[in-house]
């Protein structure tokens, strides 16, 4: 019932590629707008509300990272980024401008419309939930707003991505407690865990950065090697 409810913009400028996601996403129930390149993508984006936008890395005139970076100055609408150019350092720039995660070509339908539930499923849960977490001792300086997925450390909010502050809150309510990989997939991608998968690694190491540049420094957020990841209270 998810599918029936969600309408998805496919940035694709392969018209082969561009019209099989259109007829396999419909056909899967979901309702799916294409556009052929990034400047009318993004005034599709600006003008009309999309569920998740489809972007492919690799676009005539605005690429698709300009499209992410353009994008991410109004709208937190999640997007799920594809190319062919599946090489660490362009899933690390996809992710650094605010993807939710990144599918490299070729990609089978099923697997698309796997991730793409994931992240709607996340989505619809994140909306139910509008708690602010109380934060005490040290800590009380960080502030965790569920419902607009911002985090705001003393008078500036932080510039998370919603899979950043996902994984900040995972970490911040199991303070000082080391959490696995499998866990972190489930709770924060909501996907198994696969070892050759380093899209949680390169969530951590940009969350890990962005709250060393916010002046951050009574949080540490270190990999124990191994078992996963541990966020812990520095003494002042």
């Amino acid at each position: 019932m998810l599918a029936a409810q969600s309408q998805i913009l496919a940035i694709e400028d392969d018209p082969v590629l561009g019209a099989h996601l259109k007829a396999s996403l419909e056909q899967g129930g979901f309702a799916v707008t294409l556009a052929a390149d990034g400047e009318s993508g993004l005034s599709l984006a600006s003008r009309d509300r999309y569920d998740l936008i489809l972007l492919d890395v690799m676009l005539p005139g605005v690429d698709g990272m300009e499209v992410l970076s353009r994008l991410r100055r109004e709208r937190s609408t999640p997007v799920l980024m594809m190319s062919a150019q599946g090489d660490e350092g362009h899933r690390i720039s996809g992710f650094d401008r605010g993807a939710d995660d990144y599918l490299p070509k070729p990609f089978g339908t099923r697997e698309l419309q796997v991730r793409i539930a994931a992240i709607l499923r996340r989505v619809a849960y994140e909306r139910s939930h509008t708690r602010v977490p109380p934060a005490t001792g040290e800590s009380a300086t960080l502030w965790l707003d569920e419902r607009l997925l911002r985090a705001r450390y003393g008078e500036h909010w932080l510039p998370f991505t919603p899979t950043e502050f996902r994984l900040l809150q995972v970490l911040f309510d199991n303070l000082g407690e080391v959490q696995s990989k499998a866990f972190l997939y489930q709770q924060v991608l909501h996907r198994g865990f696969s070892r050759h998968d380093r899209v949680l690694d390169m969530h951590v190491s940009n969350l890990r950065r962005k709250l060393t540049e916010a002046g951050v420094e009574h949080l540490r957020l270190e990999s124990v090697w191994g078992q996963g990841y541990l966020l812990s209270e520095q003494a002042s």
